[in-house]
């Protein structure tokens, strides 16, 4: 009896819709599968149409073209001799499911509809599909005519059922499905099921790959069992990248894995294992518990074995350590992976960005020349695909590109759009970046369109408006650093369109954004400005992993001009210099920083806080650095920006989605966008637990003052001095604010106990310190509180009742 099975997954760089293209890649997977002695090929989910069809799942022609291309599959020589696992949508008793179809040799064997759907974060599968609640229930679906003509069936298994074969038993989960506490693998291998298969469409977020790979370990370590992993690949048509990874593990252990980040449209990674190491290893750690499953799953029953009676010498793969990238590798692969699918597919010729000398277009730039670097490695790999798509962006079919400066002046376009609010230094910090990456740099001033625009505006009011810096309303300021933005769009747009065309070449160019998350996030940009572009690969990325991520290219890059662009202060350069020098800055004008950004950010996206919360988990993460009632005014102005600027997230540029806190507002972050920018009850409860948490701390200290002056005075002359100083302040403090403590009662035994010499000697405890002393003891307070008692300690204190 055979042991061994050689088993294929597959990542596929589908796309949604493209019916021909996708035909194309699943044969050849199924082709690369069986050359690799594979008798069961796994493939992504709704591999057939492509999982981001959205609402053109809701056409019944997305249904036809799934079933016509089905039978193209089932007609196929490369198909015979190998069981197919494919994935597309399917309508039952007027019912539309997520489906696996299995079929081998002309024939369907199973259906398997998926049973928990996807339903968070860019998931919406509950808007296409119904998910199949019917545990352990099969019913007959009756195929189609055109799929009948060819296997000759009129009806095949649907539901929740898996495939016997001769030799073991075959289980299907869906993405999902493995993510949630009632994976369907738990029942199905305590049943007996050796294989666990899933087809997922699971998309890159930064920080997200270990948690997958412990997901898949975790599925066949707590019961044994052999689970495959399949995933697409690549830009779908919207603004998720999906990773790959697609992988083979065996009682915990990964055994086979695909890359995370490639160009190639199709990967398929295989291995060969040994069923009794699934046995033997479930009949020591499983035995106990097998009979306790709560119904047996429906076997399907197929004549055909997996494994061959001569593979005793065929050798098994071995365990394998999971080699996972940094924040900063991912944040250079997965983002330019997606813009080469997005140029390739777009009928585009490159890219065109308006490069300013700052990190974030900065970084939109190293993506792009990422992008040219991963391309001159797949075509010196032999990737002839890759080639092609080369040749037919460029419009020259000999084209053949040497290294990736050389093809990043073929394919990139950048240009330092300067005012007479520019600086030398960040005009000089494109430039050099330009030249080391080797894009085609222009340098265009802006200032004779700013003029003619407030000229018209002149024209028509009789005024012309001013900069806060020479006598201007804020208004005003605003107003004037605006129309620079939108004039830098306009001309961002223009050049693209027309700057091919003026040197002869046929073609047009995408426009690249690079604003931030942080930044969508407050709203820190102009709307229609220089980041509405046609796509954004930085949209989703913090401002801190984007400093991480230039100081990684520079040294895997040799990009040297990086390190000037991070040590200047961000900047939008919109408003006059002074003295020649840069005055404004990013993070004043937002009030707060980038790594705060990053904090709130999360809090209100990933732990679902509104004010009230925020600002009650703050006091506890800032404590070392702010106190209460300044957590209060940070938590406050950060949601009345935010409320106010958030009807510019639904004209932001589609993103490359990354971080898990993004602010898209199309499928990810869907929130109103006109608010009661007030927040009148959301912030007066926060200035109440601001205010109680005060009073507690006060509170303690007031009752903490006789053990202070009675014992700690003791350990040392300096610290005493700072202790006393400090509470007296607190004392005045506390009179000034009307807080009149109760006069102690003295009796004459206590008084002669305590050596007083009688009630003249003594202040009362609501009487005010010397008028001379009282002005450097507040200075002094103030000083020293700062210094030895900040506000870390109240909360601290606070925390501990």
């Amino acid at each position: 009896m055979g042991r061994n099975v050689t088993l294929a997954t597959c990542s596929l760089n589908q796309w949604a819709l493209d019916f021909d293209g996708n035909l194309e890649r699943i044969l050849k997977s199924i082709e690369i599968a069986k050359s690799l002695g594979a008798k069961y090929r796994l493939g992504p989910e709704l591999e057939i149409c492509g999982y981001g069809c959205a609402d053109h799942f809701y056409e019944p022609d997305t249904l036809l073209h799934s079933f016509q291309v089905l039978r193209k599959l089932l007609e196929s020589p490369v198909t015979q001799d190998i069981i197919c696992d494919v994935g597309m949508p399917i309508m039952h008793h007027n019912v539309r499911y997520n489906c696996r179809v299995l079929f081998l040799n002309r024939k369907i064997l199973l259906i398997r509809p998926k049973m928990l759907l996807a339903n968070y974060g860019n998931n919406r599968e509950f808007r296409w599909f119904s998910p199949w609640n019917h545990l352990r229930h099969i019913e007959e679906y009756f195929l189609p005519r055109i799929v009948q003509d060819v296997t000759r069936q009129s009806t095949v298994p649907f539901g929740d059922c898996v495939l016997s074969t001769k030799d073991t038993c075959i289980g299907s989960e869906m993405c999902a499905e493995l993510w949630n506490p009632r994976s369907p693998h738990v029942n199905m291998g305590l049943d007996g099921v050796e294989i666990i298969t899933n087809s997922s469409a699971s998309y890159h977020e930064l920080r997200k790959a270990d948690q997958r790979i412990n997901l898949v370990k975790s599925a066949t370590n707590k019961s044994g069992g052999i689970y495959l992993f399949a995933n697409q690949k690549g830009c779908d048509g919207d603004r998720l990248y999906y990773d790959g990874c697609s992988m083979v593990a065996i009682n915990g252990d990964i055994v086979a894995q695909g890359v995370q980040f490639s160009l190639e449209d199709v990967e398929v990674v295989s291995a060969t294992l040994d069923l009794e190491e699934v046995r033997s290893y479930r009949g020591e750690h499983c035995h106990p518990h097998m009979e306790f499953t709560p119904k047996p799953c429906y076997r399907v029953k197929v004549d055909f074995s997996l494994s061959s009676s001569d593979d005793v010498y065929l050798p098994t793969h071995q365990p394998i350590t999971w080699q996972f990238h940094t924040p900063e590798e991912e944040i250079s692969l997965g983002p330019a992976c997606w813009l080469w699918d997005y140029l390739r597919r777009s009928g585009q010729a490159g890219f065109l960005l308006p490069l300013s000398g700052g990190v974030d277009s900065s970084s939109t730039a190293c993506i792009v020349y990422s992008m040219c670097t991963l391309v001159c490695q797949a075509i010196r790999n032999g990737q002839s695909q890759v080639l092609e798509d080369v040749r037919r962006v460029v419009g020259d079919l000999s084209y053949y590109p040497q290294e990736p400066r050389e093809l990043c002046g073929r394919l990139f376009t950048t240009c330092y759009m300067a005012s007479e609010n520019s600086s030398e230094e960040t005009h000089s910090r494109a430039r050099d970046l330009a030249n080391q990456i080797g894009s085609t740099h222009m340098n265009i001033n802006i200032d004779m369109a700013v003029k003619g625009m407030l000229g018209i505006f002149s024209i028509v009011t009789k005024k012309w408006p001013q900069f806060r810096v020479n006598g201007g309303s804020t208004r005003e300021n605003l107003a004037l650093q605006n129309v620079q933005a939108r004039v830098r769009m306009i001309l961002a747009y223009l050049f693209a369109q027309l700057s091919l065309w003026a040197q002869g070449k046929p073609g047009g160019l995408l426009v690249l954004g690079s604003a931030n998350v942080d930044e969508s996030l407050t709203g820190y940009f102009t709307k229609y400005d220089c980041s509405s572009a046609d796509i954004n690969p930085i949209g989703g990325v913090s401002k801190t992993d984007l400093r991480s991520f230039l100081l990684y290219c520079v040294e895997q890059f040799k990009l040297s001009s990086l390190r000037g662009i991070l040590a200047a202060p961000p900047t939008a350069e919109l408003e006059p210099l002074t003295d020649g020098e840069v005055f404004q800055t990013d993070e004043a004008d937002m009030g707060m920083t980038y790594s705060e950004l990053s904090v709130i950010g999360r809090l209100r996206k990933i732990s679902k806080c509104g004010p009230y919360s925020m600002f009650c988990k703050l006091i506890h993460t800032w404590r070392e650095a702010l106190c209460p009632a300044q957590v209060a005014l940070k938590v406050k102005h950060f949601f009345r920006i935010y409320s106010v600027n958030r009807h510019k997230m639904t004209t932001v540029t589609p993103s490359y989605h990354a971080e898990s806190y993004g602010t898209d507002d199309n499928r990810f972050d869907l929130r109103p966008f006109l608010y009661n920018t007030r927040w009148t009850w959301q912030f007066q409860c926060i200035d109440d637990q601001a205010r109680c948490v005060v009073e507690r701390s006060f509170g303690m200290l007031k009752t903490r003052w006789p053990a202070i002056f009675f014992k700690a005075l003791e350990v040392k002359v300096d610290f005493t001095t700072k202790v006393v100083i400090c509470c007296a302040f607190l004392h005045n403090l506390c009179i000034a604010s009307g807080d009149v403590l109760e006069a102690e009662v003295h009796t004459e035994d206590q008084d002669q106990d305590d050596g007083a010499d009688g009630p003249e000697d003594r202040h009362e405890p609501h009487q005010r310190l010397g008028d001379e002393s009282e002005t450097v003891l507040l200075l002094l307070s103030l000083h020293l509180m700062h210094q030895f008692l900040p506000c870390k300690s109240m909360i601290t204190q606070t925390s501990i009742v």
